[in-house]
């Protein structure tokens, strides 16, 4: 594994290095001694997958509030997604920025989020499946989400968008005072 920087601090871009032969690949998805190069100190507590059907469709973008921040690890395993995140963290300097990649089951690539971000994607094919690492349960008291299209974001998603929920859609605006979490 290869673990990179991303442009928002404490952020990674996980690189997969494949074993491949004649029998096809083997490829290993988590170890926590190198993941902690990245600061991980908590345990993975849950591990999510979900598949999306509709191209263009959009995911996010999610986060939860204190106590219940987590760290999340995403990895696509079937098709191809533009994965974003948001720094929502007060103090950090590169807060309300947001980061693109592509994840894809030919890359192989994950993406490391660290507690205080949203997080969400678009499909950019149909039966996106991908698989999530949580450190925290999921806890919908403390749920929090921003809006797709937030202005104050002003995310670029790559494609139009066909698909997405109406509790994804109809969440409020973040306020021009909002400070963070």
């Amino acid at each position: 594994m290869k673990i990179t920087p991303l442009p928002l601090k404490d952020s990674y871009l996980i690189v997969a290095d494949p074993f491949k032969d004649d029998r096809g690949q083997f490829t290993r998805i988590f170890c926590k001694k190198e993941i902690s190069t990245t600061g991980l100190k908590k345990d993975i507590v849950q591990i999510n997958h979900s598949l999306t059907v509709q191209k263009g469709a959009v995911r996010g973008m999610h986060f939860q509030f204190p106590p219940m921040v987590e760290i999340k690890m995403v990895k696509c395993l079937s098709g191809a997604v533009f994965d974003v995140i948001i720094d929502l963290r007060k103090d950090s300097p590169t807060f309300l920025k947001w980061h693109g990649v592509i994840l894809s089951e030919k890359n192989l690539n994950m993406i490391y989020i660290p507690e205080g971000f949203a997080h969400g994607f678009q499909t950019m094919e149909k039966n996106c499946k991908l698989l999530y690492f949580h450190t925290e349960f999921y806890n919908p008291e403390f749920e929090g989400s921003v809006r797709y299209n937030d202005p104050l974001i002003k995310i670029s998603w790559p494609l139009e968008i066909t698909d997405i929920s109406n509790k994804d859609k109809d969440h409020p605006l973040l306020a021009g005072d909002f400070s963070g979490i």
